[in-house]
């Protein structure tokens, strides 16, 4: 205990050394200048520097110059450098066959045990089913299962704990590191918000330190995941070197199941699954499986795109998220957006010259010239785009010039997982490297979408592919890709 202790006392010490490192460098410098100026004067030697100072005075304004000049660039340097944050590991949830809900059993359940479905809304429901992209091993909370359906906040509160918890296991599991050395922890659930909160939840659970920094998003939508890494970045940047931030995504489905007739509010229903992720970050390369290397978030604030993903009630007061009709459109200039700020960052300088051209050729010559579509796949060797259906898919893929083989992973999680909101980038990932294509120095581009309307863009480098099959598609891989 005393241990304990005297080493949570050193941590904070080197805490409020990183936060005022400037006061820090500051501190060193004038006790240099001290030493070597007031404390000859106060041993004695305070006439031999008067009578010696004419005579060294370039010397001496030298020799301060050199101390002062590089303690100020170092402090500087400290002060705006920007660590580099890597991920260790990530797990995402598999869900248990029990849970699995095939397509025509999903049609059939609507039909029978949800009274307030007409037979207008079953057909609708039945049409977007069809063209869904969803497979036959999708799954649906336990509690929704059941017959008949049960609703409420307990029923969403042990699915969170299943869901989350059985992940977090997973991943110390997978990663050998003690709960004890999570530094911060950050979670995102956009429609359930438990009080206690999910972190709270987390930390009761694995008796995580009494000092960790945590928090919980809600109300982001599915573009939370890479929000979510984006903050536990920064509460890495000041942070001591070799601390940990443990990243939580996940969607609560139980208790939200819209009960009205609105077309638009019905299609999350039909679309969203039950699924979860957590991912490790540490500001040390050590055991580390990837490099952040850029993370950008865009948001179009426009008014139809503030509306276009809405947690709202219809007219007759039942609640649901509503997906306007404009969403597509929406998608495609947050994604026009998104990729303009990564694009220069990212880019070789002979696909940004070829932009260039065209840009000068088109203030010239006008619409004569179709603008020059830059190629990213000779910045990145991976996408993972989210799964938030076809559509959404397919505007991607076409605005980005993608082949199908890039554009396999984001379809075959939507297949096999449905859309399981921020925590779907993750599957992606995971199916890349259980397909074996994951190489060293292999960049992956990440694109999420959500409500706001946000486009978030992050760019990993891989360190160290996967030594290990096991994973969300250890037993189903071979069968992967299957034709639409």
């Amino acid at each position: 205990m005393i241990l304990s202790s005297y080493i949570r006392h050193l941590r904070s010490i080197s805490q409020h050394a990183v936060n005022n490192i400037t006061v820090v460098a500051i501190a060193i410098l004038l006790s240099t200048i001290f030493i070597l100026v007031a404390a000859p004067a106060r041993l004695g030697f305070a006439e031999h520097i008067i009578f010696h100072l004419h005579a060294t005075r370039p010397i001496y304004v030298l020799l301060v110059a050199l101390l002062l000049l590089p303690s100020a660039a170092a402090a500087f340097f400290l002060v705006n450098r920007s660590r580099s944050v890597y991920l260790v590991d990530y797990a995402c949830f598999k869900p248990i066959s029990e849970c699995r809900v095939p397509l025509a059993m999903y049609t059939e359940y609507m039909t029978h045990f949800m009274p307030f479905l007409d037979d207008r809304s079953i057909r609708f429901i039945t049409r977007v089913l069809d063209n869904s992209g969803l497979g036959e091993e999708t799954c649906l909370p336990p509690s929704i299962r059941c017959i008949p359906p049960s609703f409420g906040f307990s029923h969403a509160r042990a699915e969170a704990e299943l869901v989350v918890f059985s992940t977090i296991d997973d991943l110390f599991r997978k990663t050998c590191i003690s709960p004890a050395a999570i530094d911060a922890l950050v979670v995102n659930c956009s429609l359930f918000s438990p009080t206690p909160s999910y972190s709270d939840m987390i930390i009761n659970r694995y008796k995580l330190r009494s000092d960790i920094r945590s928090v919980h998003l809600s109300g982001m939508g599915c573009s939370a995941g890479l929000v979510s890494v984006g903050l536990a970045r920064n509460l890495l940047q000041v942070t001591p070197h070799a601390a940990y931030a443990l990243v939580v995504s996940t969607e609560t489905i139980s208790s939200f199941l819209y009960k009205g007739r609105k077309r638009e509010m019905h299609l999350p229903t039909v679309l969203f699954r039950m699924g979860g992720a957590a991912a490790l970050l540490s500001n040390s390369r050590s055991k580390a499986r990837f490099r952040l290397k850029h993370l950008l978030r865009t948001i179009t604030s426009t008014e139809s795109a503030y509306r276009s993903v809405i947690l709202d009630e219809d007219e007759e007061g039942n609640l649901g998220v509503n997906l306007s009709k404009d969403i597509i459109g929406v998608s495609g200039d947050a994604l026009r957006s998104g990729i303009s700020s990564i694009g220069p960052v990212i880019l070789p300088a002979s696909e940004k010259l070829m932009f260039f051209l065209s840009w000068m050729a088109r203030k010239v010559l006008g619409g004569k010239v179709q603008p020059y579509v830059p190629n990213f796949c000779k910045a990145v060797e991976h996408f993972c785009i989210h799964p938030g259906g076809p559509a959404v898919i397919n505007a991607v893929q076409k605005n980005l010039r993608l082949s199908e083989t890039l554009a396999e992973p984001s379809r075959m999680t939507l297949h096999r997982f449905g859309n399981t909101s921020s925590s779907s980038l993750w599957y992606e990932l995971a199916y890349i490297e259980a397909k074996g294509k994951m190489q060293r120095r292999d960049r992956v581009l990440m694109i999420g979408f959500g409500s706001g309307y946000k486009c978030n863009v992050a760019v990993w480098e891989c360190i160290q592919p996967s030594c290990s099959a096991d994973g969300p598609w250890s037993q189903c891989i071979h069968r992967y890709p299957m034709k639409a």
